[in-house]
C-alpha cells in the first residue's frame, strides 16, 4: 500500500509560474493546502482545479504559522508526513515518489525531515555522499515527519518568516531527532536576487528581511549557544555581510535600517511581525 502523504504550501503575492511549480507536484500527494499569505486578495481561482487543494486565504499570518496550520491539518486527516513547499521551489513529481520510497523502505522513526539536494545559485559543494545528516535545511521542498513535529512543538510561530528552517533544525537535534539529505535527488530552488562580486556572496535581501534575520538570529543564539556555539556564533556575525551591502547592494540606507532596528528590537525581546518599517504600516 503507498505512502500517503499531505503537502502544505505557502503563496505570497505569487507569479502565474508559481502555480505552475504546484502542478509538478500535485499528482504526489493526497491532499494539499494552500495557505495564500498575500493580503488583501485571492489567488483561488489560478490553482489548479483539484479535488485534492483545500484553500486558505489570510492577512499574511507568517511563514511558520502557515506550515504549522497545514501540520496540523494534515495530523487533524490522519496523515503521518506532510511535503512542505513554497511557491519558488520546483519539485518533479518523481523526487517526490523517490522521498516517499526511501520512507516506507528505512526506518524513519528518528528522522524528523527527509529532504533532497537543493539547487541554488549559492556555490556550495554537494556531497559525495549519497546521504547525509545535516544539521538544517531550507524548508520547502522536504517531507516532514508530523509525529515528530507534534512532539517538539512545530514551527516557531513568533519568528514568523526568517531563521524558522535553522532554529527547527537545532531543535530536532537536541532532542535526538535528523534530517535526512538525500543528495542523489535534486530538486531547483529559487532564492531571489542573489549574485557574486569577487567571488563574495551577496544575497540582496530587502531592509525587512535584514530586520527578521538580525532580530531572529539572535534569539537562536541565545537558545542553542550552549549545544552549538560555533555554529550560533557565525549566525550572528552579520558585520562583514553588512559590509557587502555597503559596497554592493542596492538600497543600502533600508538594509542597514532593518538590521539595526533588528538588532534593537531583539534587545527589547521584541518577536512576531514587524508592524511598521521606515513609517510604512505593513
Amino acid at each position: 500500500m503507498a505512502l500517503k502523504i499531505a503537502g502544505v504550501v505557502t503563496l505570497f503575492h505569487p507569479e502565474n509560474y508559481h502555480f505552475d511549480n504546484i502542478n509538478n507536484y500535485l499528482e504526489g500527494v493526497d491532499k494539499l493546502y494552500v495557505i495564500d499569505n498575500t493580503p488583501g486578495k485571492s489567488h483561488q481561482e489560478k490553482l489548479p482545479k483539484s479535488n485534492k487543494i483545500e484553500y486558505y486565504s489570510f492577512q499574511n499570518i507568517g511563514v511558520a504559522k502557515a506550515l504549522n496550520m497545514g501540520a496540523n491539518l494534515a495530523k487533524n486527516s490522519g496523515y503521518q508526513w506532510l511535503l512542505t513547499m513554497d511557491q519558488d521551489t520546483i519539485l518533479p513529481k518523481k523526487i517526490l515518489k523517490e522521498m516517499l520510497k526511501v520512507i516506507e523502505k528505512e526506518d524513519c522513526k528518528k528522522i524528523g525531515i527527509v529532504t533532497p539536494w537543493h539547487s541554488t545559485k549559492l556555490k556550495v559543494e554537494k556531497p559525495k555522499e549519497k546521504v547525509d545528516y545535516p544539521q538544517d535545511v531550507m524548508t520547502s521542498g522536504n517531507v516532514l515527519n508530523i509525529n515528530i513535529w507534534d512532539e517538539v512543538g512545530g514551527f516557531q510561530e513568533d519568528f514568523f518568516i526568517d531563521g524558522i528552517d535553522i532554529e527547527y533544525g537545532l531543535r530536532l537535534k537536541k532532542h535526538g531527532y535528523k534530517i535526512m539529505r538525500l543528495n542523489y535527488l535534486t530538486i531547483e530552488h529559487d532564492l531571489g536576487d542573489i549574485f557574486y562580486i569577487k567571488g563574495k556572496l551577496c544575497t540582496n535581501h530587502s531592509g525587512i528581511r535584514r530586520y527578521y534575520m538580525n532580530r531572529n538570529y539572535h534569539y537562536i543564539y541565545d537558545d542553542y549557544k550552549k549545544s552549538d556555539k560555533e555554529f550560533c556564533e557565525f549566525l550572528i556575525s552579520n558585520y562583514k555581510t553588512m559590509a557587502k551591502v555597503l559596497l554592493f547592494e542596492r538600497h543600502k540606507f533600508s538594509k542597514i535600517y532593518g538590521f539595526l532596528l533588528g538588532f534593537v528590537h531583539y534587545t527589547k525581546g521584541k518577536r512576531g511581525k514587524l508592524e511598521k518599517f521606515l513609517g510604512k504600516n505593513l
